[in-house]
């Protein structure tokens, strides 16, 4: 009896000792995150040097060099391309080889593309043995976003109604519709878009920022698989054609300037891989009040009718256009961009099971003499992840999963740097099992009274990443105030979204959105440092036991 009581209390010592230890090793990492640090480390990739960091720039290289040079100083192993070093003709006369070496960056190619200068569209009418059509200008009431090449045809019009899809809620705009060889006339939004205290509203409104451009994308995904050849998209809401004026004028940095060209041209001009295929490769018609209403004149379809509708009834009521034809030409001017993420890597015990503690460090670059520095989106969340990695190597130990740091590019333009890296990682097999995205985590909201408020996205699934969070805020006395957002298949505008659509976990923090975002003025005199560096802590935390420990990561129910 006494021999198995000694037993049960060297168990029980031996757990205090590894939990102490454990929590050694953690305070350590959280001892190396210094404000200090922090702020040396934005100061330069917010400043004026990167010049924006806009993707394939040259200060977006220099970037890629800091974050790469920042990497090496903390000890990070590289997990990028493979080098071939080729010696001198020199060396080589002396019998040396070429030998290869990995370096810190992930290089690729991607396709910009945007609108060339002669654009068509035409409403044709038809009946009667007769035809009438109505010719409409470029950037007075239509504007494209066009595939990656021009694009000429003329095609009935269907009208898809929002072109949405819900399949928990059983609603299908295009349920029935004979799109292939189309265009689709859709709304922007979704049943119930404008009436946030509707049942419909509550069902279908997409959760999480830049949620609404990730439906709308998904939308014409959706038509280009049911074979549409182009879409019209109707805004009921807003006047979109002021955004094509030609003549701009814009409040920044509490000043004013006119622009001499359309403002930014960095929107124009989109970005995807080249892949090999034209797939998903619509050209999508934006257009003013009059030309909507040529479309559906002399039918009995009405757009605000059909709102209505969807909203209250719940149900889809998409139908052809009789009557009615479009013809239309795009043009697109294009060229190949190369670009790089920068990967670093803590090899751990386990070579082959990875997590990936990622942000992107591109922005929107510089325009007509101004740069728009991006202090907060996403220079925060790049140091987020250079300071972990700092951290990580602060612990002194050899963590059990493999640990990559990664610098996405290409993020302001679709995610593409992320993307690419979890493609390439399906191709070879790696063994993901968790990912961290830090996008904009050092400002506040306007009603951030405390200024400690943040969110929190993660998988649904597991449930365990919401209750150590929340274990790690009350046992290490973090001031921060966070929202969360479990979601079974996290979505939107950032770049734990290819992660998660590979059924990868993902847990992502984002403090605010504010005033400056997207503009000269999101600047660092207007960062919260206390609550980027314990986003950053909390972030640290979390990554330490998920990367020593499943207890917390497994799947709940």
């Amino acid at each position: 009896m006494k021999y198995l009581r000694y037993i049960f209390t060297s168990a029980v010592l031996f757990s205090a000792l590894f939990i102490a230890e454990a929590q050694t090793d953690a305070q350590k990492g959280l001892d190396a995150i210094s404000e200090s640090a922090v702020k040396g480390q934005l100061e330069f990739l917010a400043s004026d040097w990167t010049e924006g960091r806009g993707v394939g720039t040259k200060g977006a290289y220099l970037a890629a060099d800091y974050i790469a040079s920042v990497f090496k100083i903390y000890g990070i192993e590289p997990f990028g391309d493979t080098e071939y070093i080729v010696p001198s003709r020199k060396e080589r006369m002396e019998g040396k080889m070429v030998t290869t070496e990995k370096t810190f960056f992930q290089n690729f190619s991607l396709l910009e593309y945007s609108p060339g200068e002669d654009q068509f569209l035409s409403v044709i009418a038809t009946g009667n043995n007769n035809e009438s059509a109505v010719d409409f200008n470029f950037k007075t009431d239509f504007y494209v976003t066009p595939g990656t090449v021009g694009r000429s045809g003329k095609a009935g019009l269907v009208f898809a109604g929002y072109g949405f899809k819900n399949e928990k809620e059983n609603y299908d705009d295009l349920n029935k519709l004979e799109l292939k060889g189309k265009v689709a006339v859709i709304l922007a939004g979704f049943p119930g878009h404008k009436d946030s205290a509707s049942v419909a509203f509550e069902k279908f409104a997409p959760v999480g920022r830049y949620a609404q451009y990730g439906l709308e994308r998904n939308k014409i995904e959706n038509l280009s698989k049911a074979g549409a050849v182009a879409v019209i998209r109707v805004d009921t809401e807003n006047d979109l054609s002021i955004s094509w004026a030609e003549n701009r004028i814009y409040p920044v940095k509490g000043d004013y300037f006119e622009a001499d060209e359309p403002f930014p041209t960095y929107y124009d001009n989109r970005m995807t891989l080249p892949g090999d295929s034209l797939s998903s490769d619509l050209p999508v018609f934006t257009v003013s009040k009059r030309l909507a209403g040529e479309l559906i004149s002399g039918t009995s379809i009405s757009f605000e009718k059909f709102e209505e509708n969807a909203k209250d009834k719940m149900k889809p009521a998409s139908s052809e256009i009789p009557g009615k034809q479009m013809a239309f030409k795009t043009t697109v001017d294009s060229r190949i961009v190369k670009a790089r993420n920068v990967l670093g890597m803590i090899e751990g015990e386990k070579q082959d099971e990875f997590i990936v503690v990622g942000a992107h460090y591109d922005h929107v670059g510089k325009y007509n003499g101004w740069i728009w520095n991006g202090a907060d989106d996403n220079a925060s969340g790049t140091v987020g992840v250079m300071t972990i990695a700092k951290a990580f190597k602060a612990t002194g130990k050899k963590p059990e999963k493999t640990i990559i740091f990664a610098a996405w590019t290409g993020e302001e333009k679709g995610l593409w740097g992320s993307r690419y890296f979890v493609r390439e990682a399906v191709k070879e097999n790696m063994d993901i099992v968790l990912n961290l995205n830090y996008d904009m985590i050092a400002r506040d909201a306007h009603d951030d009274i405390h200024k400690n408020k943040a969110m929190m996205t993660y998988t649904k699934a597991n449930a365990g990443i919401e209750k150590l969070t929340k274990k790690h805020i009350q046992d290490f006395d973090i001031n921060l105030d966070l929202s969360y957002r479990a979601s079974e298949l996290p979505a939107g505008g950032s770049d734990h979204a290819p992660f998660a659509q590979e059924d990868i976990p993902i847990f992502y923090f984002m403090a605010a959105m504010h005033p400056d975002y997207h503009l000269p003025s999101d600047e660092l005199s207007k960062i919260n440092w206390a609550k980027m560096i314990n986003i950053i802590k909390l972030g640290f935390l979390n990554t330490w036991e998920f990367a020593t420990s499943d207890e917390y990561l497994k799947p709940q129910d």
